[in-house]
């Protein structure tokens, strides 16, 4: 990938790997270390145009269409070395075939670089395989959220899960831990979600009536009622992917996630950190696709990590009630 001048115009050529993707997706592997929401900025202002034409944010590029990105100016920063070509990336590897790549992401690890990370599981996986052609996340996990993780091996496996994904045929289940004693055997959420920036610049999400459609079923696992305070362990199952879903529908419920740093419990949050508990208690899993070459059906599963059972054999020593 070349190195882009931040004082001048650049022009960029799509190549055929690339083609497909949306711009703005297109511009933010582009534009490393600039945050999306100036992305979005010079979308909207005409700044950025395509073959001479201004498009929107969801124009998909195209083999050999001409990108003319602004000049992009950032203050310098100092950041950790990216990882050497070919160095090795320990990384639990669930599956993997001609097509695809699914890992059990650690928590702390980002899913790409960017927003002040120098690098995330994308840019590792691709410094540890120099010869693979292409490699694309097919969708996100939050920093601190471990769990399953996708990646596409090539465009045609990427552009079939995405339509997957589209039309909600990608089970997606995690494990939560929150705060409260969860009553209900199942229960369905719908509360439409929006994003909003602080005024420090950071995104936050809220339940907001003007929002984008989100769903999630929630099943209780396991509770601890006696405990101080009672915790409930859920299965979350996304019929939608909005961003943050899971933390800000179990917020808005006032069920806080146990160790969440946005949305939850922050007093909560600091006595766990005591008690073993030191990260957010939001694992992705289980997974279910169809292969986007055979059509086979296919499901993965990732087991909790250590950190996060321990935490439930502390929860133990009170009284349980399995449901």
């Amino acid at each position: 990938m070349k190195q882009l001048s931040k004082e001048t115009v650049n022009w960029l050529e799509v190549g055929a790997e690339e083609a497909g993707q949306r711009i703005d997706n297109y511009l933010i592997r582009w534009l490393k270390g600039v945050p999306k929401s100036h992305v979005y900025r010079i979308l909207r202002s005409g700044e950025v145009r395509v073959n001479k034409g201004r498009i929107g944010p969801d124009y998909r590029v195209q083999t050999d269409d001409k990108v003319r990105i602004p000049p992009i100016r950032t203050a310098e920063r100092v950041v950790a070395a990216a990882p050497k070509a070919g160095a090795r990336v320990e990384f639990d590897i669930l599956y993997e075939d001609a097509a695809l790549l699914v890992i059990n992401k650690p928590s702390g690890l980002a899913v790409h670089g960017g927003s002040g990370i120098s690098f995330g599981a994308i840019e590792q996986l691709r410094a540890a395989r120099p010869q693979a052609k292409f490699l694309e996340l097919v969708h996100r996990l939050d920093r601190d959220t471990s769990g399953i993780l996708m990646f596409a091996k090539k465009r045609s496996a990427l552009v079939a899960l995405h339509e997957q994904l589209r039309e909600g045929r990608v089970q997606k289940i995690y494990l939560a831990l929150v705060r409260g004693h969860w009553r209900d055997a199942k229960r369905a959420v719908k509360a439409p979600l929006q994003k909003h920036l602080l005024a420090n610049g950071e995104r936050r999400v809220s339940v907001h009536e003007e929002g984008q459609a989100a769903h999630t079923v929630f099943r209780l696992r396991k509770a601890w009622p006696d405990s101080q305070p009672p915790f409930s362990l859920l299965e979350a199952e996304l019929k939608t992917g909005r961003t943050h879903q899971i933390r800000v529908h179990l917020a808005h419920l006032e069920f806080p996630i146990a160790g969440d740093d946005k949305y939850g419990d922050f007093p909560l949050n600091k006595t766990l950190k005591k008690q073993l508990l030191k990260r957010m208690f939001l694992h992705a899993y289980r997974t279910g696709i169809t292969h986007p070459d055979s059509g086979e059906a296919l499901h993965f599963e990732a087991a909790l990590p250590p950190e996060l059972e321990a935490f439930l054999m502390h929860l133990n020593e009170s009284h349980a009630q399995t449901v």
